[in-house]
C-alpha cells in the first residue's frame, strides 16, 4: 500500500511539475526576472529556494498548514499531502518561512495515520508546510519544463 502511495505521489509530482514548467523559464531564474517562479541555489545545499509571484501562487492554489506536535507520542505531524517523495524514495516537505518563498526540507516519517504523517525529524512545530502545490514547486526547483 505504501509503495502504491509513493508511485501516485511521484506521478503527481511529474504531472504537476509539467504544469508549472510554463511558469518557470530561464529568464525567471535570473535575479529580478519577470517570470512567475524564481529559483535560487542555496550555498552549501542540494536544494534551492523557490519564490513565486502572488499571481502564480494563486493560480497554483498553494496552501500551507502549520506543523504541530504529534497527537500521540514524540515528534511532530504534518498533512500526509505535504510529504513529497523524490526519485530515490527520500522524503521531503516544502517549508515557507517567508511569504511566497518555499524551500524543500528533508523529513523522516515515523508513521502514517490516515491523512497525517507523524515525523521523527523535520521542521519544528509552528513552521508552515505546503500541503497543496508541493509537486509544482518541486518541478520548478529541479527544472522540469526548462529548455
Amino acid at each position: 500500500m505504501e509503495h502504491r502511495r509513493r508511485l501516485i505521489v511521484m506521478a503527481a509530482a511529474v504531472i504537476g511539475s509539467l504544469l508549472l514548467g510554463a511558469c518557470a523559464d530561464k529568464a525567471a531564474e535570473e535575479p529580478g526576472g519577470s517570470g512567475a517562479a524564481t529559483v535560487h541555489e542555496i550555498d552549501g545545499s542540494e536544494v534551492s529556494r523557490v519564490t513565486l509571484t502572488k499571481d502564480a501562487a494563486r493560480r497554483l492554489d498553494i496552501q500551507t498548514e502549520t506543523v504541530s506536535p504529534a497527537r500521540l507520542g514524540p515528534g511532530t505531524q504534518i498533512p500526509y499531502a505535504a510529504v513529497l517523495y523524490d526519485p530515490k524514495g527520500d522524503t521531503w516537505a516544502f517549508v515557507s518561512r517567508k511569504a511566497l518563498t518555499y524551500v524543500r526540507e528533508s523529513i523522516k516519517v515515523d508513521r502514517i495515520e490516515g491523512d497525517v504523517a507523524v515525523l521523527k525529524d523535520g521542521p519544528s512545530a509552528g513552521t508552515k508546510v505546503v500541503k497543496v502545490g508541493a509537486s509544482e514547486l518541486y518541478g520548478s526547483e529541479i527544472g522540469v519544463g526548462d529548455e
